[in-house]
Formats: structure tokens, sequence, C-alpha cells
């Protein structure tokens, strides 16, 4: 049938076409820079404070979305800073500004911006490393944090605004995820327990 033929029965039926509009990309008003794929899926580094991921999911509240970035340090899985907007700075200063982390994550805006990099660029010694575009496996390990949040604990309805979002992201990650839930990356161990004994060890070792 062409379109011709079955517009004209639509009319004959009362029935409209209705067309999504083309969506219009703003144009970026700053510069943005990509980095090379140093971190190459070497997802196990041997102590924390090597290599740190980030990625960025939407969650929904009533009205509209609110954005929850986390950053992993990937010895343990453990998360070491999340926010709804400056979650590196948060992982640099709770971690005691480490020096030399490779930092990894995709080629999304937030992560190409010059903000950004002059973030990075303030954290002593940090290099930054981005997955090829359009491969969400190059950052398989912070993809796998928000599915596991967003099957497991996650309201499927979403939250009625921002502040219920940001208590009960607080709750998964302190409550649950860092002390109760086991991960197999880690022989079942909870990421806190992981580094735990990975310090107490090098403490041991140093006496």
């Amino acid at each position: 049938m062409t379109r011709y033929l079955a517009s004209k029965f639509m009319k004959s039926m009362g029935l409209m076409s209705c067309q999504l509009k083309t969506h219009k990309y703003k144009q970026a008003d700053q510069e943005h820079k990509t980095h090379d794929n140093i971190l190459d899926r070497n997802f196990s580094p041997q102590a924390p404070h090597q290599v740190w991921t980030g990625d960025v999911t939407y969650v929904r509240i009533k009205g509209g979305w609110c954005y929850l970035a986390v950053v992993l340090d990937l010895f343990a899985r453990r998360v070491v800073g999340f926010s709804v907007s400056k979650a590196l700075q948060m992982a640099y200063q709770t971690r005691l500004k480490p020096n030399g982390v490779l930092f990894h994550s995709d080629q999304g805006t937030h992560y190409t911006s010059k903000q950004f990099a002059e973030s990075v660029a303030s954290c002593h010694g940090m290099v930054q490393s981005m997955s090829r575009k359009g491969n969400c496996w190059d950052n398989a390990p912070t993809e796998h944090f928000f599915r596991s949040f967003k099957t497991e604990w996650m309201l499927k309805g979403g939250y009625e605004n921002i502040t219920e979002a940001k208590q009960d992201i607080c709750d998964y990650i302190w409550g649950y995820y860092q002390t109760v839930r086991p991960h197999s990356f880690n022989n079942s161990l909870t990421p806190l327990e992981t580094e735990r004994r990975y310090f107490n060890q090098n403490l041991l070792s140093g006496v």
C-alpha cells in the first residue's frame, strides 16, 4: 500500500499520523577532547588507587530526571565517589588525594569537557583514559554497578524528587553495596572487606 492510499484510508477513518520531531542537538560552547583507551579492559589492578572508572546514569524523578555520577576503585569495585554533580572531586578528597591514578570513562560530554579536564588536572598525577566510541564493554565494571543499582534497589517508578533520590542512592551505596552485598569479583566479599584485608596484609608485611 502506498502512503497516499494509506493517507486516504486514514482520513476517511478520522486518523492522524503523529511523528516524533527531530531532536536538534546544541553545539558545545566549550572545547571537548577525547583521550586514548589506556586502560584497555585491564580491570584487575593489584592495589587500590591505581585505576578508577567513572560513568553517569539518569535516574527518574517526578517530572523529569536527575543524573548519578559514580567513581569506582577497580581493585575492590568500591564506590569511592558519587554525586549528582561532582563525583571525581569527592573521590579525590575522601581518598586523601592519591597520586598517579588512572581515571577511565566513556566519551560522554561530561568527561570530554574542558571543565572536567581541569578537574582531572587538579588531581596530582592523574591520567585520563577513555573507552572507544560506542563500546560499553570498555567500561564494563561501572556499567555493571549501575545495572545492579537499578535492578536490585531503585524504585521502578522513580522518585518523588531529587532529595528522595539522593537519600535512596546513599542508602544503597553505604548501607548495602559497600558493606553487605557480596561481589563475585571479590570472591564473594564486600568491597569494604576486600580493601580492609588488603591494607591489613600490607601493614603486617611491613612489620
